[in-house]
């Protein structure tokens, strides 16, 4: 166990023959023992800041791990989210192409129909043409035909037929 000032204070010297100056022995015993107080209370205060500092230390030393439990936390969190918007994206382009797909397979059934309806509208209009020609031709024929003349040249003698009343007409 350590020496404390009182026992450096209460020690007692044996006397011997030719010992050493008594005053001087006693003031140099004096200043060790002041000498030991300060170095006692330099301790205590170095113990109280280390004891603090460790107190510290251990604070930092949690929030230290806090933080980095957050980060890790918050790093398996990002990447969660990642995974989940990578399998969102991949999601959303297969419906995108599913779209897509029916929209190229919908306008090519649509092309195809309309092209059929040409096709027939071509039919519809070669045959409507022929038959509207044959109709102006017969009709052309028609005009052309002699009989007009002959109906021009034809007399009817309605002289008969002036004289007449229209009661005697019905009557006929």
């Amino acid at each position: 166990m350590p020496l404390s000032p009182l026992d450096i204070h209460n020690k007692e010297f044996n006397r011997g023959f030719r010992g050493y100056d008594e005053d001087e022995v006693n003031e140099f015993l004096d200043q060790i023992i002041k000498d030991y107080e300060i170095l006692l209370r330099e301790k205590k205060e170095l113990e109280e800041k280390l004891s603090n500092n460790s107190e510290r230390l251990g604070h930092f030393t949690t929030i230290e791990e806090t933080l980095n439990k957050s980060i890790m936390v918050a790093q398996e969190a990002a990447e969660e989210v990642r995974r989940n918007s990578l399998k969102e994206s991949k999601l959303i382009v297969k419906e995108a192409e599913k779209n897509a797909d029916r929209i190229v397979n919908d306008s090519l059934t649509k092309a195809r129909k309309i092209a059929i309806e040409i096709e027939e509208l071509k039919k519809q209009s070669k045959v409507f043409r022929t038959r509207f020609k044959m109709l102006i031709e017969a009709q052309l024929e028609l005009i052309t035909n002699g009989d007009w003349d002959d109906l021009m040249e034809y007399d009817l003698d309605t002289t008969d037929l002036k004289s007449l009343q229209p009661e005697e007409v019905n009557e006929r």
